[in-house]
C-alpha cells in the first residue's frame, strides 16, 4: 500500500496557523511583487477567485469581499513543510517528498493495520502538531492514492483519511473521475482523450493497451497500469540532486545603475553556491542573464547573459559570488532597465568526483573551503544571511512584498509574542 498526503491549501493553512482568526474567511496568497494569486482558501475560489488571476484585476472583490492577502512567504511555507514531513516519518519506513505540500508515504510490509484509521489517525496528527490540514489517501497504487486523497478534500465525513482499496470502490470512485485530474495525464494528453470521446479515468482504463502506448508511450501505460490497481511508478526515497540549478527574480522596478544590479545577481549567486553545497554538489559552469522590461516596448530593450566557466568545478561561496558579479560587469549596458536577473547552474557534480590538477594550489583551495564552511556555520547558528560578502550589499532581494507576513519560525524577532493578563 501506497500513502498520499497532501496539504490542503498549504500557503493559506500556513498563514492561518499563526492568524486562527482567519478561519472560515476569505484568504489568498500572491506570487512574486505580489503579481497575482497563487493559492486561495476554499471560501476564496468560492468568490470566483482563480489561481493566477492578476491582483490588479481581482482587487476590487478582495475588497468588496475583504479577502486577507498575503504576499508569498517560502522562508515560512518551507519550515512549516519540513514540521508535516517530520510527524509522517512517525507513520512510514520511507518517505518521498514529491512538492512542499505532498510526500508520499510507503507502507508496503506494514501489516495488521486498520488502513481507514491508519490514514485518519496521520491526518489527526498532522492537524495537532502543526495545525496544517493534511488529506491522507491509502491506495495499492501511488495513483490510486492521488486520487483517494483529493476525496478526503471533497468529503469531510471521511475526516482527512480515505482509505481505497476494494476493486468495486475503485471502479464506482474512476467512473467519475475527470481524466484530465488524473496524476500523470498532462494538458495536451487531456485534449487528446478528450478528442476521442475519453472524459474520466474508467474511460481510459477500457482502451487497449496498444492504443494508450501508441497515444502518450511508456509513461501513459504506467498511468493505465496503475489505475488498474498494478504499481507501475518507482517509490523513491533517495535524495537525487538536481542536475541544473537557478535563482532568478523580476524586479519591483527597474535597475539601471551596475552596482544595484551587482548586489542583486550577488545575492543570486550566494543562494545558488548555497544550494550547491546542501546537496554536496559543485558546478563547472554558470550562466549570469539580465532583461529589460519587454512590456514596456517605449524603452530600450536587450536579453544579456554571460557565461562563466570554473577551472575546478566548485561551491565556494566566494568563488561563485565573484563570477557572478564579473559576469554581470560584462553583460551591463548603461542606459537599459533591467527588470530581471539571475544565475543558473550546469555541469554540476558530485563534489566526491572532482578532479584536480596537478597545477592547482591545493592551499589555497583548502584555504576558500574553510572561509565558506565557517559562513555557513556561523548563518546556520544567526540564522541566514547573519554574515554575507560586501557585494551583497544588505542581503534583500528587491521585490515588491507589501503584503507578506512575519517569518513566524525562522527569524528571532519576528517569533510571536503572548500577553498573559
Amino acid at each position: 500500500m501506497f500513502a498520499l498526503a497532501d496539504c490542503n491549501n498549504f500557503f493559506v493553512s500556513c498563514e492561518r496557523v499563526f492568524r486562527p482568526d482567519l478561519q472560515g474567511k476569505p484568504v489568498i496568497v500572491l506570487s512574486s511583487n505580489d503579481g497575482c494569486a497563487i493559492a486561495r482558501s476554499n471560501e476564496a475560489k468560492a468568490l470566483g477567485i482563480r489561481m493566477g488571476d492578476p491582483f490588479f484585476k481581482i482587487k476590487n472583490l478582495v475588497e468588496k469581499h475583504g479577502v486577507a492577502v498575503f504576499s508569498g512567504n517560502m522562508a515560512l511555507y518551507g519550515d512549516m513543510s519540513q514540521r508535516v514531513r517530520w510527524v509522517l516519518e512517525e507513520y512510514a519506513p520511507s518517505v518521498e517528498v514529491y512538492s512542499i505540500d505532498e510526500a508520499f508515504l510507503d507502507l508496503r510490509g506494514l501489516e495488521n493495520i486498520d488502513f481507514d484509521q491508519y490514514a485518519k489517525e496521520i491526518s489527526a496528527r498532522c492537524w495537532k502538531m502543526t495545525s496544517i490540514p493534511v488529506s491522507v489517501g491509502i491506495a495499492p497504487t501511488k495513483t490510486l492514492a492521488k486520487i483517494a486523497s483529493k476525496l478526503c478534500k471533497q468529503y469531510p465525513r471521511l475526516k482527512g483519511g480515505c482509505y481505497m482499496h476494494r476493486p468495486q470502490d475503485i471502479e464506482k470512485v474512476i467512473r467519475k473521475f475527470p481524466i484530465e485530474d488524473v496524476w500523470g495525464i498532462g494538458r495536451r494528453s487531456a485534449v487528446k482523450l478528450h478528442d476521442r470521446y475519453i472524459k474520466t479515468a474508467y474511460d481510459f482504463i477500457q482502451l487497449p493497451e496498444s492504443a494508450v502506448r501508441n497515444m502518450m508511450g511508456i509513461t501513459g501505460v504506467r498511468t493505465w497500469k496503475e489505475l488498474q490497481g498494478i504499481p507501475c511508478i518507482e517509490f523513491e526515497d533517495g535524495f537525487e540532486a538536481k542536475q541544473s540549478i537557478c535563482v532568478s527574480r523580476s524586479f519591483s522596478s527597474e535597475i539601471y545603475d551596475l552596482k544595484e544590479l551587482q548586489e542583486q545577481i550577488a545575492n543570486f549567486a550566494s543562494s545558488m553556491a548555497g544550494k550547491l553545497r546542501r546537496q554536496h554538489s559543485v558546478t563547472g559552469e554558470m550562466a549570469v542573464f539580465a532583461y529589460t522590461n519587454r512590456f514596456k516596448e517605449n524603452l530600450p530593450q536587450t536579453h544579456s547573459s554571460a557565461l562563466v566557466s570554473f577551472n575546478t568545478p566548485t561551491a565556494e561561496q566566494r568563488t561563485i559570488v565573484s563570477g557572478a558579479v564579473q559576469a554581470t560587469r560584462e553583460l551591463f549596458r548603461h542606459g537599459y532597465g533591467y527588470k530581471k536577473a539571475g544565475v543558473i547552474a550546469s555541469g554540476i557534480q558530485d563534489e566526491g568526483e572532482i578532479v584536480h590538477s596537478l597545477f592547482e594550489d591545493t592551499e589555497a583551495i583548502e584555504k576558500e573551503h574553510k572561509i565558506t564552511s565557517a559562513l555557513d556555520a556561523i548563518n546556520r547558528m544567526y540564522g541566514d544571511g547573519a554574515v554575507r560578502l560586501a557585494v551583497q550589499g544588505s542581503g534583500h532581494i528587491r521585490t515588491t512584498s507589501q503584503k507578506q507576513s512575519p517569518h513566524y519560525t525562522t527569524r528571532w524577532s519576528d517569533l510571536p509574542k503572548v500577553s498573559v493578563k
